[in-house]
């Protein structure tokens, strides 16, 4: 494989006693960094050192890393001297992404709080099911989604005073963006920050719950997946080694060079935007971030801040080479592009290459809510020598193909494909488990702290593959169809913008293979014709029986996955003939 040996030499030289990213072992046999910070408090101190430097860039305005970093220490002093709150106390923040929300985030961090984002898509009644479940002591909510905390707040406690009947105090609410409310006090009202004074002076300890992070809920009720400040810590060494490797495979050496310009379309509750961001933070470098996603509006953020990477899902990443496209824009500043949150169809770095040539820098991965975010990655010429891959794991992860019975499954070399089995992880940016979940917890964690993801997978060479999630493979009549497998293969039709697949009841085989697909703006591909360009790459069992070409959108989540629940009834449709 082409640069495969010079990378694993430069992994090598990152990783030995000594360098950057040694690693060592932890007790139960993880790989563990030995270096690094220790927990998210020292991490974010260290970015006081950048002072003027451009952190945070949105239509509200710009915070340096100075001008960040005292507000986030004066809203940390805020909770440990005027709220009373205490370590181990978890800290609720629900708002889009202002520049504000980071500010929440890490003062969080300094008052050593458990930071507890909440999905900003969520309704009402989602809300109310997190905030019963993690019982804050702070919420940090902006005017937007003021009232469904409102809502929250008047059915637990507005008829009954606080602490009476067995209730807790009730949650101090501090509102970004908007007034105070009957709850809470505006932000914007609270003193201004004193650069001169740091953060409060508390004990924050590596093995101390750092975040509760809620996993999407695409297959029922949202758990909470908690890390520690020792895990968090690990999920930002894995993008500071992963460029590192990525400089040296281009000729460069790492930590040279201009501080990058990220433009961020991640929500900032998800753990993707969490790699994003610690990989900019620790370089120095600036978050432009948009208020919601539009391919125009990127392209001029992109021309207005000389934005040299961009990071966000598949789907939002298709579009803006679709509008670079349209637009004749050459993306002059862009030198990566990232993506993440859901798996990228093939298609995405050949349009990349034939359009930029190696000039911009293709990366993907892999990462779950359980494993802190990204710990697989996969880019340059190793991704566009593999486009089905999402790469390999940084050095303080380790990866099992397991077998029905948990026993590690070979790996394939050369042109040998490995043997299909679940992906398990380990390492120091795993969770520890789900909040006031021992069941779940027990069920997705094997011995030895190997979790167990739920994704099919292959690993060749060291690389790996993921093939399917092991609840959504289509199993007919006995042959496993890979959704994924099909997916990429629709994608490549010139018609098809996005594509789902996913199995639908079937009385003799079990399951048959449905597609629903949507198609460009002016694409004219029926049904027929798409069965019939997935028949020449793959086997007949693996054609949909049943295609939905449709106009509107595929719904998806705020991560940018697939929601196939609501889809089955979609699909549904086409078994009866609808």
């Amino acid at each position: 494989m082409p640069n495969s040996d010079p990378l694993r030499a430069a992994e090598a030289a990152l990783t030995a006693p000594g360098a950057p990213f040694e690693v060592v072992r932890a007790e139960d046999g993880s790989p563990l960094y030995a270096g690094g910070p220790r927990t998210l408090r020292e991490f974010v101190e260290a970015v006081w050192a950048y002072g003027d430097q451009a952190f945070l860039v949105a239509e509200s305005g710009t915070y340096t890393y100075g001008e960040f970093f005292a507000a986030a220490s004066a809203l940390a002093r805020r909770f440990v001297e005027e709220y009373g709150l205490a370590p181990g106390d978890r800290a609720v923040i629900a708002m889009r992404n202002h520049p504000e929300w980071q500010v929440a985030f890490w003062g969080a961090q300094l008052a050593g709080l458990v930071a507890v984002p909440l999905n900003a898509w969520w309704t009402e009644a989602e809300f109310a099911y997190a905030l019963d479940d993690c019982t804050p002591r702070v919420v940090l909510v902006d005017g937007e989604r003021l009232a469904r905390v409102e809502a929250w707040l008047a059915g637990r406690w507005g008829a009954q005073r606080d602490g009476q009947e067995g209730r807790p105090e009730r949650p101090r609410v501090v509102v970004f963006h908007g007034g105070g409310g009957k709850w809470g006090e505006a932000y914007e009202g609270i003193r201004a920050a004193d650069p001169l004074l740091g953060p409060p002076d508390v004990d924050v300890r590596a093995e101390d719950d750092a975040t509760i992070i809620y996993t999407s809920g695409t297959t029922g009720r949202p758990k909470g997946a908690v890390a520690t400040h020792l895990a968090q810590a690990g999920a930002a060494t894995h993008p500071r080694f992963h460029a590192a490797l990525s400089a040296l495979g281009r000729g460069q050496v790492p930590g040279q060079g201009s501080a990058p310009v990220s433009l961020m379309t991640f929500p900032f509750f998800h753990v993707a935007a969490f790699t994003a961001l610690y990989s900019v933070m620790a370089a120095g470098g600036t978050l432009v971030l948009m208020r919601k996603w539009d391919a125009a509006q990127a392209l001029a953020l992109i021309r207005e801040h000389k934005v040299t990477h961009y990071a966000g899902v598949p789907a939002t990443a298709l579009q803006l080479l679709d509008a670079a496209e349209a637009a004749g824009d050459e993306l002059a500043s862009l030198t990566m592009l990232n993506t993440g949150g859901a798996a990228a169809p093939a298609e995405l770095v050949g349009r990349l290459t034939a359009r930029y040539g190696e000039r911009i820098e293709p990366r993907n991965g892999y990462g779950l809510t359980e494993t802190s975010g990204g710990v697989l990655a996969n880019f340059g010429a190793a991704y566009r020598a593999c486009p089905g891959s999402v790469g390999r794991p940084a050095p303080g992860v380790e990866v099992r193909i397991a077998g029905p019975q948990g026993q590690p499954l070979p790996e394939g070399e050369g042109e040998g494909e490995g043997e299909v089995g679940e992906l398990w992880l380990r390492g120091q940016s795993l969770i520890r488990g789900y909040w006031n979940d021992p069941d779940a917890t027990s069920q997705a964690f094997a011995d030895g702290g190997w979790f167990r993801t739920g994704d099919l997978a292959t690993v060749r060479d060291g690389r790996v593959s993921i093939v399917d999630r092991i609840k959504d493979m289509v199993i007919r009549g006995g042959e496993n169809v890979y959704c994924v497998e099909v997916e990429s293969v629709l994608h490549d039709h010139p018609d098809v913008l996005d594509a789902a697949v996913l199995g639908v009841p079937h009385p003799v085989l079990g399951e048959e293979v449905a597609a629903v697909v949507q198609l460009r703006p002016g694409a004219t591909a029926g049904a027929d014709e798409l069965r019939a360009h997935v028949g020449k790459h793959l086997a007949a069992f693996k054609v949909p029986a049943h295609l939905l070409v449709r106009d509107e959108p595929l719904p998806r989540n705020a991560t940018g996955k697939v929601l196939k629940r609501e889809l089955r009834t979609t699909a549904g449709l086409l078994v009866s003939g609808g």
